[in-house]
């Protein structure tokens, strides 16, 4: 994951594009696989790019490069930073959290419905949150 060299001769070489970035650590990281040409897509993910800030630091490094970024998982929160990403590319969506929402996300037509409601719209069932808990102690 971050052999950096190889990934610049696949991209440069495959008709295939090549996406990487799960495992990038900040936005720099970004910034040195553009420098160093190894792909043609982005897909960071929240965790380890740093959150939201992170997230917008790195799409705006993307965006001036003109690389397409996709997001990796954490699809309620990724689908609205999406929105505001200049070369936002492919959201990747898993439904993990509906068991557990008061509102759960839906996919109409291929689009992710998003509920109309303030910040980013998570609000927990807690009947069902407490369903799941698991005492270890």
């Amino acid at each position: 994951m971050d052999n950096l060299e190889g990934y610049a001769r696949l991209t440069a070489e495959l008709k295939t594009p090549v996406q990487i970035g799960e495992n990038f650590y900040g936005p720099r990281a970004l910034y040195t696989a553009l420098q160093m040409k190894a792909c043609d897509y982005f897909m960071p993910d929240f965790m380890r790019i740093g959150g939201v800030t992170g997230w917008q630091r790195a799409a705006a490094i993307a965006a001036a490069a003109g690389i397409p970024i996709s997001t990796h998982l954490y699809p309620e929160v990724a689908a609205h930073v999406m929105r505001v990403s200049e070369t936002a590319h492919w959201l990747e969506w898993q439904d993990w959290a509906n068991p557990i929402l008061q509102q759960p996300y839906d996919v109409k037509d291929g689009k992710l419905q998003i509920p109309d409601v303030p910040g980013v719209g998570l609000e927990w069932d807690e009947k069902a949150v407490a369903a799941h808990v698991v005492d270890n102690f």
